[in-house]
């Protein structure tokens, strides 16, 4: 084999990754990637799944994008390296780029197998996980998938969001909960240096919050915030941090003997303990309050979301946990009400299936081994792999992903020999396949097109950049039509 044609499917950090470890891995034969996502523009999480105050992502796209513009100039000119030097030439690859192409609508996994030796699916999740207690679907009562997608600027989500609750539960201890705490509270104005969309800024800034109410049901040591997170959240202007000390009261021997020998955790407690002692000085009326609050509340296990009279969420109900002993909780049969007016579970995500492959329905994930799909029968699928969080889960932060990237790009080229025979391979019928279709689809040189004019529409108001989010302007933009 001489060149080997490789479909991904999903442009977020995932699918970049394994592109990158695929160009770079040893091998003997040039390949060229195609990276298919339904979206117009890539980066995926990087662009609609992490909140637009946190500055240092851009040093992440920044690298991704260093991939998705990798081109090699051989192919350019049509000359073979040993032609010029006469010495063995190298294995070479590229990297080319189709948005706004939905996998399953536009283009299907028989389409693949005919234009392509392999695929790696990189989708994502992108769904909330449920939380089965009464009252869960009550009005106001809201998936923080949902709403990071909003405030992201995805232009698959609604432009508003109604935002007219003055105390407002989240339940979750992770980044995710974290992310949607801090934009519930963060002042709109606050917002502006970063690329937050016009429609965003305009619900925020009227939003009437007072207090948020952060619920998890295990105790401060075991939270799954990173120590950055946690501190930014403290940082935000005009904002307490509320602590019960009940929760740090509690005898934890194993917290004590075995989460506390984390460095990571010691430094989470150290924020938390700093919050503390502002609040002694609070109380103590040396420091006057902010006009918003955020509480804290551990040991804390959501039961039940209270209605009022027009369904509607009012308040949710909380069972009181403590530790077991070996890491996990007991129930304790003491129960509280937090009077609420709208709720945000963020405790998870979860994968959606795809046409025509494997799917664990409990898990939300492609069954997979090492990256390797596998099908109904307990067998590997033929020239189909996994990577990111379809593959696992979402669990871990977007640098786990490059590691995760590299098992998969193993495996595939483990599995040489029984990847697929494409009749069509050549990279000029894709295209053709996707204009006969009629599909409005976007490349690389639309995204650098989109991305030129953000950055003047945040020119133009004294910002670095105003994110588009109208998926047909954007895919107007990119296509320069």
């Amino acid at each position: 084999m001489n060149k080997m044609r490789l479909a991904i499917v999903g442009a977020g950090p995932a699918g970049i990754y394994a592109a990158d470890l695929m160009i770079k891995a040893e091998r003997d034969f040039d390949v060229e990637i195609d990276l298919f996502d339904q979206l117009p523009a890539p980066y995926g999480l990087v662009r609609y799944g992490v909140s637009p105050d946190h500055p240092r992502i851009k040093g992440i796209i920044t690298a991704l994008r260093e991939v998705l513009d990798r081109t090699d100039r051989s192919d350019e000119s049509g000359e073979d390296r040993a032609d010029a030097g006469g010495t063995d030439r190298q294995p070479r690859g590229s990297v080319h780029y189709h948005g706004n192409v939905r996998y399953g609508e536009h283009i299907g996994l028989e389409d693949l197998k005919r234009h392509y030796h392999a695929v790696i699916f990189a989708t994502g999740a992108i769904r909330d996980a449920s939380l089965d207690i009464p009252g869960i679907d009550a009005e106001a009562s809201y998936g923080a998938a949902d709403f990071v997608s909003w405030f992201d600027g995805h232009p698959d989500v609604p432009r508003e969001w109604p935002l007219d609750a003055k105390q407002v539960a989240v339940i979750g201890n992770g980044n995710v909960a974290l992310d949607v705490s801090r934009m519930l509270v963060k002042h709109a104005e606050d917002l502006l240096p970063t690329e937050i969309p016009d429609n965003v800024h305009r619900v925020l800034d009227q939003n009437p919050i007072e207090e948020v109410h952060l619920f998890g049901r295990r105790g401060p040591e075991y939270v799954k915030f990173t120590p950055l997170e946690l501190r930014e959240l403290g940082e935000v202007r005009d904002v307490d941090m509320v602590i019960d000390e009940r929760d740090f009261d509690l005898d934890d021997p194993y917290a004590v003997e075995t989460l506390m020998r984390n460095k990571q955790v010691i430094v989470l407690s150290r924020i938390m303990n700093k919050w503390r002692e502002d609040q002694k000085l609070r109380e103590s009326g040396d420091v006057a309050p902010a006009s918003r609050r955020l509480h804290l509340h551990f040991w804390s296990k959501p039961v039940e979301v209270i209605r009022d009279d027009q369904g509607r969420v009012a308040g949710l109900k909380i069972e009181r946990t403590a530790p077991d002993g070996v890491g996990g909780v007991i129930d304790t049969g003491e129960f509280e009400v937090v009077p609420v007016q709208s709720l945000y579970r963020a405790i998870g995500y979860f994968g959606s299936p795809l046409d025509e492959i494997p799917f664990d329905e409990e898990r939300g994930v492609i069954p997979n081994e090492q990256g390797r799909v596998i099908g109904v029968d307990g067998a590997p699928v033929r020239g189909v792999f996994a990577t990111g969080w379809i593959k696992r889960g979402p669990v871990g932060l977007i640098g786990h992903t490059k590691s995760d990237a590299m098992e998969t790009i193993e495996s595939l080229l483990e599995d040489r020999e029984n990847w697929w025979q494409p009749e069509q391979p050549e990279a000029s019928a894709v295209v053709e396949l996707l204009k006969a279709r009629h599909v409005p689809y976007t490349t690389i040189e639309g995204w650098h097109r989109l991305d030129a004019h953000e950055l003047s529409l945040g020119s133009e108001q004294g910002r670095e950049r105003i994110k588009v989010v109208s998926r047909e302007e954007m895919t107007s933009v990119s296509r320069g039509e």
